[in-house]
């Protein structure tokens, strides 16, 4: 092999690598029958939710994955495959499914979210789960429960009086 090639495949395995540490959401899917256009779409989605899509080989993918110890990965990596890197797991898979939803083409196959396997089903149930800070919302809400609970019933002992 020339030494030029192997040495670009190297760089492309480690810049995989520096997105797979730096994202704790990769999700894998094929887009094959998608029309320029619906690429493009997608990616401007993807980057209002600061994620991005790329498009590697797969043998390049699951070497870089095995350096990390996601030799599980592999079973994924059949056929034509989109790479979907996010910091964010819920907004990640939210916009992945979403898109799916509209384009039948776009198959979504399985990833990683915080550095575990993760199945289709669980991308979809993931999709399903408010943000992040909705959650904060409601952690919120269920500290200020028993604080405002006593307040109303002092509030109510009060007015007896």
């Amino acid at each position: 092999m020339n030494e030029n090639v192997l040495k670009s495949k190297q760089e492309t395995v480690a810049r995989i690598r520096d997105e797979m540490k730096e994202n704790c959401s990769i999700i894998v899917a094929e887009y094959r029958g998608l029309t320029v256009a619906d690429v493009s779409e997608f990616r401007r989605r993807l980057a209002k939710d600061k994620a991005k899509m790329t498009v590697y080989k797969n043998s390049l993918v699951s070497r870089a994955a095995e350096e990390l110890g996601y030799k599980d990965l592999e079973q994924y990596l059949a056929g034509p495959n989109a790479i979907i890197f996010s910091n964010d797991v819920i907004k990640g898979s939210k916009a992945v499914v979403s898109f799916a939803k509209g384009h039948e083409n776009f198959v979504i196959k399985g990833g990683l979210a915080e550095g575990k396997l993760v199945s289709k089903n669980e991308i979809l149930t993931l999709s399903k789960l408010p943000g992040r800070e909705g959650l904060l919302s409601m952690l919120c809400s269920v500290l200020q429960a028993p604080i405002r609970n006593m307040a109303y019933a002092v509030k109510c002992i009060a007015e007896k009086q």
